[in-house]
């Protein structure tokens, strides 16, 4: 049976985000699981803030399609998501909002249903973006995506990287490579006999 396929990307547009830090050990980690991993940049997806009148007249902008287009060809999400006063980051619920429409005679929620998710998070204050977790989660679940109810969130981003941009605390690290390795595991599960 082939590898399940894994999408992972950082709720960030920022150059030097915690969250894509955050990311990039996850995809690395779910390799190591045996997953073959996709690690996008949402930068690399340049939208307009969703807009229904937009969409009635023009349909999904080109970028929107190439992003659903990545969500559909994956088994499973890692999604490393920032927390912004107290809440989910606008780019990836716009990202999300585009990816889920309609295109053509398609259903929006095809690039997600059914489909399994594991959730990180990194913040430089104390809640370890755990209220960013539960809004993104309760946004894919509406959407008819599994989410694991494990996640991890990494507090103090700002002191929890070394220099090589792997995680100081083996704890964290050790979790991360868990919740990592329960995604490519349930996942694989999950497929269709």
């Amino acid at each position: 049976m082939s590898a399940v396929k894994i999408l992972a990307f950082a709720g960030s547009l920022r150059a030097a985000s915690f969250n894509k830090q955050l990311a990039r050990l996850a995809a690395d980690a779910a390799r190591a699981a045996g997953a073959e991993v996709t690690l996008l940049d949402l930068r690399d997806f340049p939208m307009p803030l969703y807009d229904g009148d937009l969409e009635r007249d023009a349909g999904l902008p080109e970028h929107a399609k190439r992003l659903r287009a990545q969500f559909k060809a994956h088994e499973g999400f890692l999604i490393a998501c920032p927390e912004y006063n107290a809440g989910m980051p606008a780019v990836l619920k716009n990202a999300i909002d585009w990816v889920s429409r309609k295109d053509g005679d398609e259903a929006g929620a095809v690039a997600f249903d059914g489909k399994l998710a594991a959730l990180c998070g990194a913040t430089p204050g104390q809640f370890a973006a755990l209220r960013a977790m539960e809004a993104t989660r309760q946004v894919l679940a509406n959407l008819g995506c599994n989410v694991l109810s494990r996640r991890l969130g990494v507090p103090r981003a700002h002191e929890a990287f070394d220099v090589a941009g792997a995680l100081r605390d083996p704890g964290l690290s050790a979790g991360l490579e868990s919740l990592v390795a329960e995604l490519v595991r349930t996942a694989g599960r999950l497929r269709a006999p």
